[in-house]
């Protein structure tokens, strides 16, 4: 007799990996449990709410998936990965009827509160590895963020079930008989755009292309050596510094965090949320300022803190980051793409602005924490649209 083996902490029991160029080993990956399934949210005509002026609230609502079933899966780590307009995620299935709820209840926030439309689906990992392969590995990023990294295309296949019309009644969630639930304790929007200290913020997307996965993992490490060389090291690509980083009091950058997370919602309650919010900021403000130590938070660390735990690079079936950049820069990161593209070895996708914006989940000030960065002007979705464009030329 064959006994069952229970797969529900497979990935918080995978070793991390140390460096990002790591990701380019095959050997690192392993599969994901059939029994599990892939959560895949996106915002519908994000490029046109985009385009309306509506990208931090889509950026928002692309990280309340996130926020909600890590609150749900409480002490048990699961995979996801941010991807501006939306987000994927696999959970084990006995969280799957309380991460219904918690979805329902996300996309009544996204119709309600935003006037957005959050397609939502839930599909078998099985379903996917029919056709293709899904293997992840754990990145560590810093003491308090190991990152989700996703290889075989099986994530990317799963999206496109989601969205082809003629598969995406199989997977978009049902309202069934389950009454909306939803958790977002730790979703926080509490900083300025972060303005870039070299000109320019550049979303770049990258999507190797060839026949093996040997060299699939040359042509994306050639990519990795090639950001390095035009930009230097860890501390030179990572968008985010401790000195760019300020507390926002205003109340249009607040409301996305008080519209959701406010108690009820009436006017008054919305009121005192973002006061709530503004006396907290206040006080972040002085004892970072005072560079104050408490025995939870080390405030005059605590923007080091968010710096180190920022997903300004990630790994989903292709490469995707935010990089501070000079124009000089990026005219060379540009050439050096155009020209492995007109070789045929990848496909990719630029979007430059004058800032990025982050999306906070701190669930922990001196411990568990993500920061999601996107480009300003909505970066990752409108590099994806002229990534499109490559792919279909």
């Amino acid at each position: 007799m064959t006994l069952a083996v229970n797969t529900d902490h497979f990935y918080e029991q995978l070793p991390a990996l140390e460096h990002f160029i790591d990701i380019t080993v095959s050997e690192n990956f392993v599969a994901v449990p059939e029994d599990w399934y892939i959560i895949v949210t996106d915002v519908v005509q994000s490029t046109q709410a985009i385009a309306a002026g509506g990208y931090k609230a889509v950026n928002f609502i692309g990280a309340v998936t996130i926020v909600s079933l890590l609150n749900l899966a409480g002490n048990l780590q699961i995979p996801f990965v941010f991807g501006g307009d939306g987000s994927s995620l696999l959970i084990p299935g006995y969280l799957l009827i309380p991460a219904k709820r918690a979805l329902l209840a996300n996309r009544d926030l996204a119709r309600r509160d935003f006037q957005l439309d959050l397609r939502v689906g839930i599909i078998p990992v099985s379903a996917v590895t029919i056709d293709y392969e899904l293997r992840i590995a754990k990145l560590r990023v810093s003491e308090n963020y190991s990152q989700a990294v996703f290889r075989g295309g099986g994530l990317t296949y799963a999206t496109q079930l989601l969205k082809n019309l003629a598969t995406s009644g199989l997977y978009q969630l049902a309202a069934e008989d389950l009454m909306p639930q939803a958790n977002l304790s730790g979703l926080e929007c509490r900083w300025q755009d972060i303005p870039s200290p070299h000109g320019e913020m550049v979303t770049l997307m990258v999507l190797a292309t060839a026949p093996s996965e040997n060299q699939l993992n040359r042509i994306y490490r050639d990519v990795i050596l090639q950001l390095e060389k035009i930009y230097g090291g860890d501390a030179r690509l990572n968008p985010i510094f401790p000195a760019n980083l300020r507390l926002s009091f205003s109340q249009k950058n607040l409301d996305l965090e008080a519209k959701a997370r406010a108690p009820g919602r009436r006017w008054w309650s919305r009121q005192g949320y973002l006061l709530k919010m503004r006396l907290e900021n206040a006080l972040g403000w002085l004892f970072m300022g005072l560079g104050m130590r408490m025995p939870d938070v080390d405030w005059g660390a605590y923007k080091q803190i968010v710096t180190d735990a920022t997903d300004y690079r990630k790994f989903d079936d292709m490469l995707r980051m935010v990089i501070s950049s000079t124009p000089a820069q990026r005219r060379k990161l540009d050439d050096y793409l155009e020209k492995k593209y007109q070789e045929g070895r990848l496909v990719y996708g630029i979007h430059t602005s004058a800032s990025a914006l982050m999306t906070c989940l701190v669930f922990e000030r001196g411990g568990q924490q993500v920061h999601f960065v996107d480009g300003g002007d909505g970066g990752y979705a409108l590099a994806a649209t002229a990534m499109k464009r490559r792919m279909m030329a």
